[in-house]
């Protein structure tokens, strides 16, 4: 056992012995070789089956850095034009002065369609048609790029589309077609679980008073617009299975060996394949948006389709890198200066909390330095 291996191992096994934690997973590339893959705990308090490498995680919107990968790919091919209005291919997108929006707005959270259906069930999130149609007559809260607004769900349904109206393929299928099947990890990444896969999936679990929590939160608050009641963040919605195989890309399901090998393809060679170029990488990886977040109202600064900075970390103190983090604690991010891809999965919906992956990525910082 490499010695950073043993090291991330020891940072989980400690945080499911401390009882902070049910079930983790780790997994880290440096310069396109895996050098972390660890796991500890168990993938669910009934059960008590390991978690392994192998076992896969809802891992809420880390997903959304496979959206937009799809979407850098893309791009990369000529298929996609960040800057090309969303309605030259979607023409009902152009209602309510939303003619000239584009894909580069959707990116990067300034297109000002963070609002979803507020009678939305979690099986409304499956029907696609009917949340495209919904987000294409919306009018937005603010002219696209003028400010800022974390898209919790509707990031997805806006880019999914411009890929189906692009490919003529829904965004699971392109995702296995141009990151995952590529990469060799067609069962490690999805949007929508296979009915084949589902007894690989961990189950996630609430912290205590996060129901009490959610329950004293003002319910006019933009967050609960963006991510109605019905489908708010709690264990009992993700764990179901017709939500994991539904199409959702504003999250995901995935092993941290999986999504890092994703962000690691992004930055260099990985086993002889490599997403995008260089040139793109740079234009990827700077700041795209920053203002105050409308959804959140704190600072926020996006790049095309991730997170400025390791996720949710103070960006001065991580300015090579992006990544993607999942509300319930998961993470994945890349540091395009030392070629160091780093994520973690979890099955305790933490609310935010990303202390399990700062201490792994103090870890690997140690090694890598």
């Amino acid at each position: 056992m490499s010695d950073i291996q043993a090291k991330v191992q020891q940072v989980l096994d400690e945080a499911v012995a401390s009882g902070a934690e049910r079930g983790v997973q780790a997994a880290v590339y440096q310069n396109g070789k895996l050098v972390v893959d660890a796991a500890a705990g168990v993938t669910d308090a009934e059960s008590n089956t390991p978690v392994t490498p192998d076992t896969l995680f809802f891992a809420t919107s880390t997903g959304k850095g496979l959206t937009s990968t799809i979407v850098h790919v893309l791009a990369e091919r000529g298929v996609i034009d960040y800057d090309e209005p969303i309605a030259k291919s979607w023409p009902e997108f152009a209602a309510h002065g939303k003619e000239n929006a584009t894909l580069r707005q959707a990116l990067s959270h300034t297109i000002g369609l963070p609002e979803m259906p507020g009678d939305i069930t979690p099986e409304g999130l499956a029907d696609w048609d009917a949340v495209c149609s919904f987000i294409a007559d919306s009018e937005p809260w603010w002219t696209p790029g003028t400010k800022t607004g974390y898209h919790a769900l509707s990031f997805g349904y806006i880019i999914g589309e411009v890929v189906r109206r692009k490919t003529g393929k829904p965004i699971d299928e392109v995702l296995d077609e141009v990151v995952a099947g590529p990469l060799g990890i067609s069962k490690e990444v999805f949007f929508g679980v296979p009915e084949s896969e589902l007894g690989r999936v961990a189950k996630l679990e609430d912290v205590e008073g996060a129901a009490e929590a959610l329950a004293s939160m003002p319910a006019d608050m933009p967050l609960f617009k963006a991510v109605p009641l019905g489908v708010a963040p709690q264990a009992d919605i993700y764990n179901r299975p017709g939500y994991l195989k539904a199409n959702v890309p504003g999250g995901g399901t995935m092993t941290a060996r999986g999504v890092a090998r994703v962000f690691a393809a992004l930055a260099g060679e990985v086993d002889g394949v490599r997403l995008i170029s260089d040139e793109r990488l740079h234009e990827v990886a700077k700041p795209a948006a920053t203002d105050e977040d409308q959804i959140f109202g704190f600072p926020a600064t996006k790049t095309l389709g991730y997170d400025f900075g390791m996720p949710f970390k103070n960006v001065t103190e991580t300015p090579n890198e992006f990544g993607a983090g999942g509300l319930n604690g998961s993470a994945a991010s890349i540091d395009i200066a030392t070629g160091t891809a780093i994520a973690v999965n979890k099955n305790r919906i933490t609310m935010g909390d990303y202390s399990l992956f700062e201490k792994v990525a103090e870890v690997v910082r140690e090694h890598v330095s």
